[in-house]
């Protein structure tokens, strides 16, 4: 079923306002029911944890729902797998911490040049603390891909921990996760996945990726300023927790420092019921793909993501045939349309002989919104020679974006071409 396109606009109030939204990589617009479960939770239950008292009771149960149904987004084997922090990058460095007191010198520990800095950076630094050498992993310059040849020689060195992406926030490469992740482990290191990028994109399973630990964010996801952190429950339960003496430390408040965002929780709440709205209304086609797996809320979950990454294959291909067209227009990466299952709708591109910076400048006065620079995809553009010149200009398309908004895309960039 193809998804309405109005019915859906009309589940984000943002849309409203007269402009072409291509800014979604760094975070999408908020849902209304992801609004709507933040100004209800602040209203009739905001209050701390394990009060003895009916709003704080009320919002540990609300916190309870929202748990669950992100352990069902992903598929964890149980709510305790789930932890939330202000973002995915802070909950990385927390995390890090505490694995590195599981590291002794000479340890090695894999990063990808293809990664957001969040899933580089705290493990070099937990290495250089510790005295643990770091395998860098390559990418194509020319196809955006890692490089398996590389990876694989990495994994030679019998590294203790191995970071890598889902997909490339730059680049919009989906990587070969289950694969990967199979050789990690038999290489006997554990897998640190960053999936912020992918979740908006496609469902997730994460026990059938392996993965040890899983991140993403839900401000991608159309919900609120809120990171999400699932590992594996016998790691959460083993590893050691830096946090203050009176605060649990079981799972699953276990990692989550001070007083958490309870509304932003709540919200996480609310942008998961959206993708089951989708999965009811749009995802019938994909019922019969999951129903022997999963069921109930997880099952429309999966449907809803899959009715959202069928639809945006469509519009990747045209946003990729598009940018074709646009003289001196390079893609950087996947430029095929053949290609859109093997990435998401992220695509960095550079006009010849106009910073990308005043790009992104120009397509703002005609209404329309992109990223430029390195995204803190540093790495990326340092391999790609393009950092000292401001990096790229990044458009992100988002399954609310609509064919015609990607026309209006080409037009401005075929007018600012020949400027």
């Amino acid at each position: 079923m193809v998804l309405d396109l109005k019915a859906i606009r009309a589940q984000f109030p943002a849309l409203e306002r007269p402009a072409i939204f291509l800014d979604n990589p760094a975070g999408t617009q908020i849902t209304r029911r992801s609004l709507d479960r933040i100004h209800d939770y602040l209203v009739d239950c905001n209050a701390n944890h394990e009060g003895a008292f009916a709003t704080s009771r009320e919002s540990d149960k609300l916190t309870d729902q929202a748990r669950q149904a992100t352990a069902d987004f992903l598929n964890a084997n149980r709510p305790e797998e789930i932890v939330y922090g202000p973002n995915m990058t802070t909950l990385t460095l927390h995390l890090s911490r505490s694995i590195a007191r599981t590291l002794e010198p000479g340890d090695t520990i894999v990063v990808t040049r293809l990664d957001h800095d969040a899933n580089v950076s705290p493990w070099t630094l937990i290495a250089a603390d510790r005295g643990c050498e770091v395998a860098w992993v390559d990418f194509d310059v020319e196809d955006g891909r890692l490089d398996q040849d590389s990876f694989k020689a990495a994994l030679d060195r019998n590294p203790k921990l191995v970071a890598f992406g889902y997909a490339s926030n730059a680049l919009g490469t989906i990587n070969p996760v289950k694969k990967m992740t199979k050789l990690a482990h038999e290489a006997g290191a554990l897998v640190y996945v960053d999936a912020v990028q992918y979740a908006p994109h496609g469902p997730i399973d994460v026990q059938d990726l392996g993965a040890d630990f899983l991140v993403c964010s839900a401000y991608k996801f159309y919900g609120p300023h809120i990171g999400i952190l699932y590992g594996k429950y016998d790691l959460l339960d083993e590893l050691m927790a830096y946090k203050v003496r009176p605060a649990s430390g079981q799972l699953p408040w276990k990692f989550e420092t001070g007083t958490p965002s309870f509304e932003g929780i709540a919200g996480v709440l609310g942008a998961l019921e959206y993708y089951a709205w989708i999965g009811e209304e749009y995802g019938g086609e994909f019922k019969e793909r999951y129903q022997d797996k999963f069921e109930g809320q997880a099952r429309t979950l999966k449907q809803g993501l899959a009715a959202v990454q069928e639809y945006e294959y469509g519009l990747s291909r045209k946003l990729l045939e598009t940018l074709g067209e646009i003289p001196g227009l390079r893609v950087y990466g996947l430029d095929d349309p053949r290609d859109v299952e093997e990435r998401v709708p992220t695509v960095a591109v550079n006009l010849e002989g106009i910073h990308p910076r005043r790009v992104a400048e120009l397509l703002d006065e005609r209404g329309i919104y992109v990223w430029d620079g390195n995204y803190y995809a540093i790495c990326v553009t340092e391999r790609l020679g393009v950092e000292e010149s401001g990096g790229m200009v990044r458009i992100g398309a988002a399954h609310y974006n609509t064919p015609a908004e990607i026309d209006r895309l080409g037009e401005v960039l075929r007018e600012i071409s020949i400027l």
